[in-house]
Parts: structure tokens; sequence; C-alpha cells
């Protein structure tokens, strides 16, 4: 069995190129700036951050389950289907590494991209700082809830990757997918869940 050294060296080896390849074309700064945009204009104009006047992030963290139900998605399509596609799955699969180690490597690169994605949106915690004083424990809880939910959501997109050649299909999967789990915490759904599969008394 490969010792656990050698599985942590390969698994950051494999992170390495994941992100290599993530900054290496304009991808990567597409999504950033299309992720940033997205929460400043959600927070500020729909959430009426300013018209609030609670020195809070209420308002910046409630889109983050729609925004994440399209962009994760997007970064996890390639992750399997484009090196189907391109063919270079059979050379990464015959080299020195353990499949699990592949799965793990390519998971963790792209949720440490999301994570720095969402680590970029710092200045909003700056603004509630500055406009008052808020709870920087509820603020902490909120990104580290956040960075989970995109791990949950990395993690179905993942899976439709290695379904399907098509990045497309894999992208339309995960999001159907993703709008089912955020659609199960609603009332009207929960409801008729209870009615569907009621709790025996």
């Amino acid at each position: 069995m490969p010792s656990t050294r050698n599985t942590t060296h390969h698994i950051r080896t494999i992170m390495k190129r994941e992100l290599s390849g993530y900054f290496g074309s304009p991808v990567a700064y597409v999504f950033i700036v299309i992720f940033l945009l997205l929460n400043g204009f959600f927070t500020f104009y729909i959430s009426n951050f300013f018209e609030a006047g609670q020195a809070d992030l209420k308002g910046f963290f409630q889109w983050h389950p729609w925004l994440f139900m399209f962009l994760v998605p997007a970064v996890a399509m390639r992750l399997w289907a484009e090196e189907r596609r391109l063919g270079t799955i059979e050379l990464l699969l015959t080299l020195p590494v353990t499949v699990t180690e592949v799965i793990l490597g390519k998971f963790f690169a792209a949720w440490c991209f999301i994570g720095i994605a969402l680590a970029l949106t710092f200045p909003m915690v700056l603004t509630v700082m500055y406009l008052g004083n808020p709870d920087l424990g509820v603020v902490f809880c909120g990104y580290v809830g956040s960075l989970l939910m995109a791990g949950t959501f990395l993690s179905i997109g993942s899976m439709t990757s290695a379904l399907t050649r098509s990045q497309v299909v894999s992208f339309i999967l995960a999001v159907v997918a993703c709008l089912f789990l955020i659609l199960a915490g609603f009332a009207p759904v929960t409801a008729a869940l209870s009615g569907w599969a009621p709790v025996a008394g």
C-alpha cells in the first residue's frame, strides 16, 4: 500500500496541475470577475444593503446558493469531461497514482479555486466593519458554510462530469441536482414531502 506521505505528495501534485490549468487560461479570471460582480449586484441592489440599516452580511450570504448553483457546475464540468474529450484520461490513470488520489487532487484543486474566489469578497466584510460593529463570528461561520456548500455542489458537478463526455450535459445535470437540493429546504417542498412520506407516530 502507498504510504501516507506519497499519497499526500501525489494529491498535491495533481492539485498544482489542475490549478495551473485554471489560471493558465482566461476562464479562471472571467469566472472570478463574474462571481464578484454578481455578488455585489445581488447584495447592494437586490437585497438593498444600505437601505436595510443593519451592519451584517445576511443579504450577501442568502444569494450564495443560487450563485453557486450555476457557477460551481461551470467549474466542475471540465474536471473529467475535458479529460475524456481530449483523451488524456487514459494517460492520467496510467501514471503511478491511484484513482482516489486523482479524484481528491482534482476535487481539492477546484474547491481551492472556488475558495479563492470566495476569499476575494473580503471587501464586503470591511464594508460592514466600517458601517457598524458586526458579529465577526457569524460572518466567519457564514463563509465556512458557503465554502462547505460549494464543496457539496462541486462533488455533484464532479460526478456529472465523470458520467459524460459533454461539458454542457454535465453542467445541466449538475444545475438540476443542485436546484433540487436548494428547493428541498423550502417550506412548500418540505410540506409536500411530509405529506408523501409522513412520519410514523
